[in-house]
């Protein structure tokens, strides 16, 4: 069985030993699923049971149980490896789009003054004294940027450097983009900011059941869920999949309403306090981009800058008795011309079209996280079905600490001296109880 990072997360923030129900609860997953990646991460790592007189289950893991998966697994040290070297190749993809921009303005900028200096020295002087200020050369409508200011934005402080000393010696936020970071961010955002909504629902879902020790009613869940519609909230059908997930048990109470308890998440070794928990589940909202608003802007800035380049660049090369006349460079640049149209019109048209896509996807979203706010309303207003409901509930609250005083058999010592501690264990208790006896 593949073992579940969520299990071997749960196990080392809960102290290395566990119950089923602590995983459970902690990661979110589905009780058996827990119960099914324990047994195989304890045998793997020759982890320990312990079973309490209850004849609940605790299971034991070496605090190196990392290092041990690391040294017996080798696909594991492949995946690692292979994650280090994915995480360099995808920044090398992120920052190429921003390298392909300044290579193209760069390339538009140099293919069009050629132009224009070699159409001014085909002329004679007398043409070109007479042309004035109409002539292609100096000042006039093109401008060239100072090329050594541009290399700095292949620093991840450029945006600190460029704008003066009265922000250098400001403490730069750790995430902050670089500028070519930046300019993909801006193509093509920051992906899915609710990338882990199901693991969020379920540990939140995990965390009301424990707050409530166990036993709750369906309108306490609710807020987390998405598969509620008219035709399943009376009837409570929607609350099917924690039952699932978690091994619950619904129970009817004598006026006819349903609570849910769940047994193995009223099990644990450790005592725990209420956490605190969002009165629903509220999903993020896309943004833009994660760059800062002078990053989108100095990228959109340059963008219009290309696609301009690209459409005098264009006029140039229609004539194509000049690009036989020059050959060699602008040969080459009149043969890529339209894959750097084509990148100048694409990195305007994506950001554009995804500025649309976003804002219908944050419609929905608000939308969703509008019904499950609606729904704390039942719980907040508390009428006399609720509170029926959550006293009934009540009832069924049980949290069982196991203690090292309950353990009966364990994996780490041999069965034998186990079966002699027991007898001493019981032979110890029969003394103290026929001494009571005797003071009587």
């Amino acid at each position: 069985m593949t073992l579940q990072p969520e299990i071997m997360k749960s196990v080392e923030q809960l102290g290395y030993r566990v119950t089923v129900g602590d995983v459970a609860a902690k990661s979110g997953l589905n009780i058996n699923l827990a119960q099914q990646g324990l047994l195989a991460l304890a045998s793997d790592v020759s982890g320990h049971l312990q079973v309490a007189e209850s004849g609940d289950i605790i299971y034991l893991f070496p605090e190196n149980f990392r290092t041990i998966l690391r040294n017996k697994y080798w696909k594991l040290q492949l995946k690692e490896t292979w994650d280090k070297i994915w995480k360099v190749l995808f920044y090398i993809i992120r920052i190429s789009f921003g390298i392909i921009l300044i290579a193209s303005i760069i390339l538009m900028l140099i293919a069009i003054t050629v132009i224009i200096i070699g159409i001014s020295s085909s002329r004679d002087g007398e043409n070109n004294s007479s042309s004035g200020g109409r002539s292609y050369r100096g000042g006039g409508f093109f401008f060239f940027p100072n090329f050594g200011d541009l290399f700095w934005i292949f620093y991840p402080d450029y945006g600190y450097r460029r704008y003066g000393s009265s922000r250098r010696h400001q403490t730069r936020d750790s995430n902050e983009m670089n500028f070519l970071e930046a300019i993909f961010s801006f193509l093509f955002g920051d992906g899915d900011p609710n990338y882990n909504l199901e693991e969020r629902r379920w540990k939140t879902i995990g965390n009301v059941i424990r707050n409530n020790k166990g036993s709750i009613i369906a309108e306490q869940v609710a807020p987390y869920l998405d598969n509620i519609d008219r035709y399943n909230q009376e009837n409570e059908d929607y609350i099917l999949p924690v039952l699932t997930r978690f091994n619950g048990t619904p129970e009817v109470s004598p006026q006819g309403e349903l609570i849910y308890y769940f047994p193995e998440l009223q099990v644990t070794v450790q005592e725990s306090s209420q956490k605190s928990i969002a009165s629903y589940l509220r999903e993020k909202l896309y943004k833009f981009s994660e760059a800062s608003s002078s990053q989108v802007m100095l990228a959109i800035g340059l963008g219009a800058i290309n696609f301009i380049l690209a459409l005098v660049l264009g006029s140039f090369l229609r004539d194509p008795s000049l690009v036989a006349q020059f050959g060699g460079f602008i040969a080459f640049i009149n043969s890529i011309y339209w894959l750097l149209l084509g990148y100048a019109i694409a990195f305007l048209g994506i950001p554009t079209i995804r500025y649309f896509v976003i804002q219908a996807r944050n419609s929905k979203i608000e939308e969703r996280n509008s019904k499950r706010q609606e729904r704390t309303k039942l719980l907040q207003d508390k009428d006399e079905t609720i509170q029926h409901k959550l006293e009934y509930a009540s009832q069924f609250a049980n949290q069982a600490i196991l203690q090292q005083s309950d353990i009966t058999y364990t994996t780490e010592k041999d069965i034998l001296q186990q079966e002699i501690e027991q007898a001493d264990k019981i032979d110890q208790e029969w003394q103290k109880r026929l001494e009571s006896l005797d003071d009587n």
